[in-house]
Order: structure tokens, then C-alpha cells, then sequence
């Protein structure tokens, strides 16, 4: 069989190029990056094509936008355990950690035994708790429904994590994370909470595979995210519709766009847009999320701010041409826009599946004391599950610290938290 042709369209500094490239080069796949930030006939040749956003990826002339692995697998004729490489990748490649390696199906063997910890949701929280519940010598479990994508996962830039200096993706560092809790000897598994059982010492959580059985527990779920998708998004995605401005906010030169998102990373995007566009008008769904400094877009002329206005439908031929837009009072307005940028994340603590288990407040936030105990024994929550002052991944990743160490006390019946010092 003859090697595939592959061409990788690509933007400096572009995370999911890198992943895309990384992919490409891991299973010994040849292939010609064209990068469309630094070669203008490449970026003409996208533009052309109707293409405005990168990663776009040619493979035997088909056409793949952003990361994609099934669809690389399935254009280059891979198999999960079958690749071109797989007699003469150096063991080191191999033993790289990533979320489909990390997490594993419900066995027999684990619905057989008794856990000191499980923790619900493989999050910042979730994963921190792990780290520090193994390390404890706590015999932990995590079970997360889909571990890429949390909002730390889907997060596309991370340059503000204490003690990691360079910048990484959300879902780098959240890996990092997991892989340590796995060295540790945390087990990672992916399925969907059902119900929990919270009546008894031995807590029961129920899956589809059946029933996980734990001396404690840590409620460590994230926000839900939003329904469904925009009309339109879907369609549109790489042709006008993006998620990522230091990979597409140069196809949009002195062009208009919107921003949809309610938290800091939407407000850094369209100040980030604003050096490439003729117009940004960023749409506020619903109130901010987390500490918003919104001085320098005010000031800005080139941004028009829309509070409490949202996009139902995204429509064009081609590409994106119009969004039309429900403003604050209700009414219905068509805007011409060249392009749209989405930051919507979860707005819900993602918690329905506790019912009365343990006490929450009103919007589903679970409610906790200073050692982010529950009003059950033995039962601790965090994160994106409680209400915290602002969400951001390194405060999730300390109350998983809090609630391991209150868990460790819990199940070996300590008279007060001990701290882990080396």
C-alpha cells in the first residue's frame, strides 16, 4: 500500500496543530506542513478553499478541519492498536500518557472491590484528589464520562498554572495530572454515574457496568455544558465559525466578527481580535464568570460590547455570512458577520444525578464546610460541583487536595487532617 499524501495547513502557535502534527508524527505518518501565519500563498490557498481556520488537513485530498483523530484513523487506515510505527517506535514514544491510555473500561475485577476513595468527575479537582488520595496509600478510583471534555480539557491555552512555565493546553496539563495520579496508583476508568447510594458506611455508586463501592467519596463534577450547539455551528465549523483566535484571527483582517462567551476567556479572544479586525462585537450571554476586567475593550473602538444578547442560528452559503441575534429585549436582529468565535462553557454545576444524597442549594451547587465536607460522612465535593468565588483550575485542583486529606482522615479514622510534606 502506497503512503498516504498528507498536507497540514498550520498557524504559529496553534495548539491544535501541534496536536495534529504530534498525532501525525507518532504513528510515522510523513507530511507537508504548510503554515499559512508565515507563507501568504498558503493562507490564499485556505481563503480559496473557503478555509479559515487552522488545523486543516489534506489527506489523499480529503479534507479534515482541526484535530480529529478518528477521522485521521480512518482516512490513513489506522486501528486503535495497529499503526505504521508500531514495530519501530522507541519505547520511550510509547510510554507518552494520554487521556485514551490513562482511563480504562469497568472490569470485572474493579466492581469486585471495596475503594478507600473514588472520586467523580477526572477534572483538576477530580485529578488532584487522586494524586493525593495514592499517594496517601488510599486505594483510589476516578470515573469520568468523557475526560476531554471538561472545560479544563477543552481549554486551549494554560499559561498561568503555578510551577508550569511554559504554555500547554488544558488538556496537556490536565494529563500531567492524571499520569501522576496513575503513577501513584490511582485507577482511572470512563463511564457515567447513574445514581449514588450514599445511606450506608460502604457508599454505592451505580454505572451502566455496574456498581462501584467506596469508603469515601469526592464529588469533584464540572459544569454542564450547554444542550446543544448552536444552529449552525456544526456546519460551519472551520468555515467562519472558530474556537481559537492565535490559530484563525488572521484570516479575519479588517474584517467584522462576534465573540459569544461569558468568562475571561472570551474577553482576552476579542481584545486579542481586535489587532486583526475591523469590528469585534462581543455578545455577553448571561452575567461574567470569574474576575473580568473589561477597561481595555470598553476603551477600545474597534469592539462593541452586547450584554445579555445571544446567537440562536449561525447561516451562510460557503461559510459564515450572518448570525441572528436575540437581544436583551427580546427581539430578533440578522447581523452580517464574517466570522464567529465561541467560548461558551459549562453554566450549571453538572450534579442532577446526586438527587437528595447530599444537601444542595438551588442551582445544583453541592454544599460543603471548610474541609469541603458534605452533610453525609464520608462524602466531600468540589471544584466546578461547589460554589466557589471564581472557577479557575488551580483553585478545583486545591479543594481536591482539601477533600483527599479530609477523606484520608475519614477512612482511617484520624482524629485531625494530616498534611502530606514530602
Amino acid at each position: 500500500m502506497s503512503a498516504p499524501e498528507v498536507i497540514v495547513y498550520s498557524s504559529t502557535g496553534c495548539p491544535y496543530c501541534e496536536k495534529v502534527k504530534s498525532f501525525l508524527k507518532g504513528q510515522g505518518i510523513e507530511f507537508e506542513e504548510r503554515n499559512a501565519s508565515i507563507h501568504k500563498e498558503y493562507f490564499d490557498q485556505l481563503k480559496e478553499r473557503k478555509i479559515f481556520g487552522t488545523p486543516a488537513t489534506l489527506i489523499n485530498g480529503k479534507l479534515v478541519l482541526g484535530f480529529q483523530e478518528k477521522k485521521f484513523n480512518k482516512l490513513l487506515g489506522l486501528t486503535e492498536d495497529q499503526s505504521p510505527m508500531a514495530t519501530t517506535t522507541p519505547q520511550a514514544e510509547t510510554n507518552i500518557e494520554n487521556a485514551d491510555s490513562i482511563f480504562q473500561p469497568v472490569s470485572e475485577k474493579i466492581l469486585e472491590e471495596v475503594y478507600d476513595f473514588v472520586t467523580i468527575g477526572g477534572g483538576p479537582a477530580g485529578a488532584s484528589a487522586a494524586v493525593y488520595a495514592a499517594r496517601g496509600k488510599l486505594k483510589t478510583l476516578v470515573i469520568d464520562k468523557a475526560p476531554k471534555a471538561g472545560t479544563l480539557a477543552i481549554t486551549h491555552k494554560i499559561a498561568n498554572y503555578p510551577g508550569v512555565r511554559e504554555e500547554l493546553t488544558g488538556l496537556e496539563l490536565l494529563t500531567r495530572m492524571q499520569a501522576q495520579a496513575k503513577d501513584f496508583g490511582a485507577e482511572f476508568v470512563r463511564s457515567t454515574v447513574l445514581s449514588v447510594d450514599f445511606s450506608d458506611e460502604i457508599k454505592l455508586i451505580e454505572l451502566a457496568e455496574g456498581r462501584i463501592k467506596a469508603k469515601s467519596v469526592f464529588i469533584g463534577v464540572g459544569a454542564k455544558a450547554p444542550s446543544s450547539k448552536i444552529k449552525g455551528e456544526e456546519e460551519f465549523t472551520g468555515r467562519g465559525v472558530s474556537y481559537c483566535s492565535t490559530c484563525d484571527a488572521a484570516f479575519y483582517q479588517d474584517q467584522v466578527v462576534a465573540v459569544v462567551g461569558d468568562n475571561d476567556e472570551a474577553i482576552h479572544e476579542a481584545q486579542n481580535l481586535a489587532k486583526y479586525c475591523k469590528t469585534v462585537k462581543l455578545l455577553i450571554p448571561t452575567e461574567l464568570k470569574g474576575d473580568v476586567d473589561f477597561t481595555l475593550l470598553e476603551n477600545n473602538p474597534k469592539v462593541e460590547i452586547y450584554k445579555r444578547h445571544r446567537v440562536r442560528e449561525i447561516t451562510g452559503t460557503d461559510s459564515v455570512e450572518k448570525v441572528i441575534v436575540l437581544t436583551d429585549k427580546r427581539v430578533e436582529q440578522v447581523w452580517d458577520v464574517d466570522g464567529i468565535f465561541l467560548y461558551l462553557g459549562g453554566m450549571m454545576p453538572g450534579t442532577d444525578f446526586l438527587k437528595g444524597s447530599v444537601m444542595r442549594d438551588e442551582e445544583g451547587y453541592v454544599m460543603v464546610d471548610d474541609l469541603l465536607r458534605t452533610n453525609v460522612d464520608g462524602v466531600f465535593a468540589g471544584g466546578d460541583a461547589r460554589r466557589t468565588p471564581i472557577k479557575q483550575a488551580v483553585i478545583s485542583a486545591a479543594d481536591g487536595a482539601i477533600a483527599a486529606l479530609s477523606a484520608e482522615q475519614h477512612v482511617n479514622k484520624r482524629s485531625k487532617l494530616r498534611p502530606q510534606y514530602s
